[in-house]
């Protein structure tokens, strides 16, 4: 049993598998503090040295997926993976200069999709997931109008 932040206790067991693991990489070097993992639904992620902390993230909770890749991380094999979130401590998680980037977004996207229908979570359990951006970068003029009329004017 290991105790978490919030005083209570979770069962840690070695017998797990990890869907998948990796550290954020230095070049293509591992020689990072910062871990992340894939098991039993969840995402973690763990960083720290000498004060760690530790992020978890049901996966059905993520509800985007990008990656990008400068030419820096492609000549090294590595890239950034971001992770969209509804939870509310962890709205958006990125998964940086981990190898093989494309790979882990698709098993990412697949996994996702898993647990959504594992857990039943339909499309509309995933309304107001962007609660947690600024109402600014949603409506820049705060108008409460669709300014992106797209060639159509409703005429």
């Amino acid at each position: 049993m290991s105790k978490t932040e919030n005083g209570e206790y979770r069962e840690v067991s070695s017998s797990k598998m990890s869907i998948w693991s990796d550290r954020k990489h230095r070049l293509w070097f591992p020689l990072s503090f910062t871990k992340y993992s894939v098991q039993d639904g969840r995402l973690y992620v763990n960083s720290g040295l000498l004060s760690s902390r530790e992020d978890e993230c049901l996966l059905y909770r993520i509800t985007d997926i990008s990656m990008t890749r400068t030419l820096g991380q492609r000549l090294c094999g590595t890239g950034t993976v971001h992770l969209n979130t509804k939870d509310r401590s962890t709205p958006i998680i990125d998964l940086k200069n981990i190898k093989r980037p494309v790979e882990v977004k698709r098993m990412l996207s697949n996994l996702i999709e898993e647990e959504r229908l594992h857990h039943n979570v339909a499309g509309k359990e995933m309304y107001g997931a962007i609660s947690h951006m600024d109402p600014m970068e949603m409506d820049p003029d705060l108008d409460d109008l669709d300014d992106d009329f797209g060639g159509h004017h409703g005429f």
